[in-house]
């Protein structure tokens, strides 16, 4: 059943900032569950996510038991750890919508089918929370937890004593107490006796084992396990970008983008991402560091960790067309692939380009090349400077050179609204027909 040891192998990958004592013993000794809580105010992950769901797939490759709870009645509450803000709180109709997508991208990661006694389950602590009245609540799990002892967590005292501190609600307050209680939950009905998460969440998970010591008595085997935070090299945040959060939905960002985020990587963010996002193993990743260091420019790194994660969330055929996108703005890319590009992925490569808006009815009847270029585009800003770069064949029409007797027409649209125009090696404009 064991294939691996689950604390070395995250030891060695850099994904260990703290656990408690006894927690390597415990997953040396027998098949262990543990959980990660996801929180689930949208209806898709997003990389931040993927270092609790790479411990969870690196905990069931172990042969432990990996349980991935949807914080169902915590997302109608909101966790402080970390934020200057109270969060919007979510209906129960929106929570069941968001399970349903979550659960599907976790299982491009987690074996929910197997027949191993390791089977991933996804659980959502609304189940068990919705019908525990405040009443009981405070009586059976309030009185376990002092208030000192709530105040003295870090999430906590960073709110109360920032500047511009706006206080905590005592929904917020009592945040650690459902978590906590989630903990016990799990440990008496699904045998849990490991939580994990980010290092920001240490307080709350460290919660959990408390009230299990407190209400289960000593003997109770509770353990905690927290990775560090990720950060960038430059000190920005891991998974932010000018536009937000990397999805995994395809429909938020397009593979061709998310491809692009780790493509983009510094060389130092790569060979840490390389080690906590792929399944690699240690001689893999020496070899391609290595492989690194005599040619950076080649960013053997940034491509295998590029390539890993895009096929892992996005599928192969995804993959393919990532890295043919990715082409056709460094001049090597086709026409045929220029053709294959949706229009999300088409705005996502051109990003920035500059553009261009006409009337359809310019090119119903077919326009001149020349006409078009300088006249209804002003890409040109003469007809002489038109002729003279066409008759050089400087001038690419959807990556198709072209000459001075084009007439340009509705069959030259791509997604039947634009047409790529390429000006020299490296100027390019995208004309939108409207």
């Amino acid at each position: 059943m064991m294939h691996k040891n689950f604390v070395e192998e995250l030891r060695w990958r850099g994904m260990i900032h703290d656990l408690t004592p006894g927690t390597e013993e415990q997953l040396s000794n027998e098949m262990t569950t543990a959980y990660v809580g996801i929180d689930p105010t949208a209806d898709s992950l997003h990389i931040g996510h993927l270092v609790g769901i790479m411990m969870l797939k690196h905990l069931q490759m172990a042969g432990h038991r990996p349980l991935a709870l949807i914080g169902g009645a915590t997302g109608m509450i909101g966790d402080p750890s970390g934020k200057s803000q109270e969060r919007n709180l979510l209906d129960e109709a929106t929570l069941r919508h968001n399970q349903e997508c979550l659960k599907l991208q976790l299982a491009k990661f987690l074996d929910f089918k197997t027949e191993a006694p390791n089977k991933a389950a996804l659980v959502n602590n609304y189940d068990w929370m919705k019908s525990f009245s405040f009443l009981d609540f405070i009586r059976e799990i309030g009185k376990h937890i002092t208030v000192n002892y709530m105040m003295s967590k870090d999430s906590v005292k960073k709110r109360l004593t920032a500047e511009n501190a706006t206080g905590m609600s005592f929904t917020e307050f009592t945040y650690q107490l459902v978590q906590g209680y989630d903990f016990l939950h799990l440990h008496q009905h699904e045998n849990c006796k490991l939580q994990m998460g980010g290092s920001d969440q240490w307080g709350n998970i460290t919660t959990g084992t408390e009230l299990i010591r407190r209400k289960l008595g000593s003997e109770a085997k509770a353990f905690a396990l927290t990775c560090p935070l990720i950060t960038k090299a430059d000190g920005g945040k891991f998974g932010k970008t000018e536009s937000g959060n990397i999805w995994l939905d395809p429909e938020k960002t397009t593979p061709y983008a998310f491809y692009q985020f780790w493509l983009n990587c510094s060389d130092e963010d790569a060979a840490k991402y390389i080690k906590i996002f792929t399944l690699m193993t240690r001689q893999e990743i020496e070899k391609l560091e290595q492989e690194h260091q005599q040619a950076p420019h080649q960013r053997q790194l940034q491509k295998a960790l590029a390539q890993e994660i895009t096929i892992r969330v996005h599928g192969e055929e995804a993959l393919q067309l990532a890295e043919e996108a990715s082409q056709i703005l460094f001049g090597k890319g086709t026409t045929d692939a220029l053709r294959k590009l949706d229009e999300k992925t088409l705005l996502s490569v051109f990003e920035g380009v500059p553009s261009v808006e006409i009337s359809r009815d310019i090119i119903t009847e077919t326009a001149d090349i020349i006409e078009f270029l300088t006249t209804h585009t002003a890409i040109f800003p003469s007809k002489g400077e038109a002729r003279r770069m066409l008759k050089d064949n400087g001038v690419s029409l959807n990556k198709e050179k072209v000459k001075d007797d084009l007439q340009v027409g509705t069959a030259d649209l791509l997604n039947n609204k634009y047409i790529l125009v390429q000006k020299g090696k490296k100027n390019y404009y995208l004309v939108r027909v409207v």
